[in-house]
């Protein structure tokens, strides 16, 4: 059984004032395109499949397109198991998972195996068996999502800690009780092959610069040292960056494209691996997945800055930029900078300004002296800064309205 493992697709997602919706759509075909490529099985996505800054409207999107890319693959036999991850909407993922079964009940009890070329989206912990399309014998999958109250807390026990210490320490025992129990379900075979799909932070991984949006207090770390000896294969997500831990079989996919400048070194890819009647076949083979550049760039003077970025960047219109500008009042013209910086860098997600200082009355302004600032650059500064999510022309459109008003103002005063 071929097996392709990814996780934290994080679709509809948002970097700044830039919609990546096609930037993961791009990284979400590549994939099904994989599935064919290596007779894929089983597509594992092991959670956030989608981003909490989604709106309804692109949750739909999200869902069509998924079905039109993958639909040869589920009509070739092909299966998706998914699960929820900690960035993923708890009602929208239920009311989904109810929707489906509504549609097709067919997950019974647990262990039982589940016909293939469908979709199964796990919200709680989940246990079943697939068949091999090929010799017929049944590969086991557990699916565990990312450990939350509502999902592995029961009854008043959801309730019954009074620090974020204490809450992550009942999630961490509630996920371990969890995974044995199904260990311990009169249909585990602990002699057969098995895949264990988590989103969860692993003790001793890398998290590179940081996690993605959470504070690290708040996430639940699993210790998990006995999970390369019990599965066949772990097929990991939550940690963006791709790397195994404890074991070569122990994997984190890694996010499908760079979320954050965190990301900017990262090499992107999903993994695939084989698990035969008598377990893992060969050690799992990543497979490359194309990401869009992403980087910093600081400007200190912009007369010179400008015309070598233009130079050294001719083929930036896609990468995604973070923009630190210095300039000096009465010397640089800030919206011009602003205009020709867009013009190199169309997608920049976020940037910033400050005045390093300018000749003004025949003295140099210090840079912490903001109430030697004229009126107008202040104003132009506050505008700027307010209307950073604004598209372009209408940003232009309500400057140029403003500078009419300023003028006019100082007409009338003369």
């Amino acid at each position: 059984m071929r097996i392709l493992h990814t996780a934290d697709w994080h679709l509809g997602d948002r970097l700044g004032r830039i919609d990546r919706t096609d930037d993961l759509r791009t990284a979400v075909e590549r994939i099904a395109a994989y599935c064919q490529e290596h007779a894929v099985d089983v597509l594992v996505v092991a959670g956030d499949l989608f981003s909490e800054l989604s709106r309804p409207d692109g949750l739909r999107d999200s869902i069509r397109h998924w079905r039109e890319v993958f639909h040869n693959f589920l009509a070739g036999g092909g299966t998706i198991l998914t699960l929820t991850g900690n960035h993923d909407n708890e009602n929208f993922c239920q009311t989904l998972v109810s929707a489906m079964t509504l549609a097709s009940p067919t997950i019974g009890q647990p262990g039982e195996v589940v016909p293939p070329g469908r979709l199964y989206l796990a919200t709680q912990p989940m246990f079943l068996r697939l068949e091999d399309r090929r010799r017929g014998f049944p590969v086991q999958f557990v699916l565990m999502p990312y450990p939350t109250p509502h999902r592995f807390l029961k009854g008043d026990s959801k309730f019954r800690y009074a620090s974020p210490e204490e809450k992550n320490r009942v999630l961490v025992q509630a996920w371990a009780e969890e995974l044995r129990a199904i260990r311990q379900h009169p249909r585990y075979d602990a002699q057969a092959p098995a895949v264990l799909a988590a989103h969860i932070h692993l003790h001793g991984c890398n998290i590179g610069p940081g996690l993605f949006r959470m504070a690290p207090e708040d996430d639940v770390v699993i210790e998990g040292s006995e999970l390369a000896e019990q599965y066949d294969y772990v097929a990991l997500g939550h940690i963006h960056k791709p790397q195994w831990v404890q074991a070569a079989h122990v994997r984190y996919s890694g996010s499908i494209e760079t979320m954050d400048l965190g990301e900017q070194n990262d090499h992107k890819g999903v993994v695939l691996v084989e698990v035969g009647r008598q377990g893992r076949n060969k050690e799992p083979e990543v497979l490359p997945l194309p990401s869009t550049a992403i980087y910093e760039v600081v400007v200190l003077e912009p007369s010179e800055d400008l015309p070598r970025l233009k130079r050294e960047y001719p083929h930036a219109k896609n990468d995604l930029v973070k923009l630190q500008i210095r300039y000096t009042a009465g010397k640089d013209q800030l919206e011009e900078v602003l205009r020709e910086l867009e013009r190199i860098f169309p997608r920049w997600y976020a940037r910033d300004w400050k005045e390093t200082g300018a000749l003004m009355a025949g003295s140099l302004v210090s840079e912490s002296s903001p109430t030697n600032r004229g009126f107008r650059e202040t104003v132009r500064d506050y505008l700027q800064q307010e209307l950073v999510q604004h598209e372009a022309e209408e940003r232009d459109a309500i400057l140029q309205i403003v500078e009419q008003l300023m003028e006019d103002e100082d007409t009338s005063r003369s």
